[in-house]
């Protein structure tokens, strides 16, 4: 009798460390991993079945069990959305989308091309999809459809680019000499 009960107390103490264990390997894992990872990755976002959004990166991180949580992009996302049935992009080297706050943060290459040609260059772009604003502290260019080009040290603008305020710049302005004689 004693052999048996020594036996299940040695049973119920073997399995008690095995759960103990897997325990603890999961906090280790939360303290440095993400909760999910992904490659070849392409979200399509719909607003009443119609595609408004595709995303598309290489591999995602989604560090959402963090206390401060965010999703990575560390090999580049592309961004493909449409309004009014225009197609708009940005692509860029690194990218992070902090959830609490809904800012994006696209960083080394960023490109982003609206449906009217207007093309986008810089380091560093910031997107607050809250506020739907974007802006940089980094130097910029935009080149127009009609081929001006402005050359900035930063900017704000609405995301819709109808507001927009830039820091020291300079730029070529093509100015068509028809249409200021048509104008007068």
């Amino acid at each position: 009798m004693c052999k048996s009960v020594i036996a299940i107390g040695f049973v119920i103490t073997l399995f008690a460390c095995e759960g103990n264990y897997k325990n603890v390997q999961k906090l280790s894992m939360a303290d440095n991993l993400p909760f999910a990872e992904g490659k070849g990755v392409n979200l399509k976002y719909t607003d009443s079945g119609k595609v408004v959004a595709n995303l598309r990166a290489p591999e995602f991180e989604d560090y959402s069990n963090f206390g401060f949580p965010y999703r990575e992009f560390p090999k580049g996302v592309e961004l493909f959305f449409w309004k009014e049935g225009k197609l708009n992009t940005v692509v860029s080297d690194f990218g992070v989308q902090y959830g609490e706050t809904g800012m994006v943060d696209l960083r080394e290459n960023v490109v982003l091309v609206t449906s009217d040609s207007l093309v986008l260059r810089a380091e560093q772009l910031y997107w607050d999809q809250n506020r739907q604003w974007v802006f940089t502290d980094q130097p910029y260019q935009i080149t127009l459809k009609d081929g001006s080009v402005n050359n900035g040290a930063s900017f704000d603008a609405s995301q819709d680019f109808t507001t927009f305020i830039s820091r020291n710049n300079k730029g070529v302005q093509l100015i068509d000499k028809n249409e200021l004689e048509n104008d007068e």
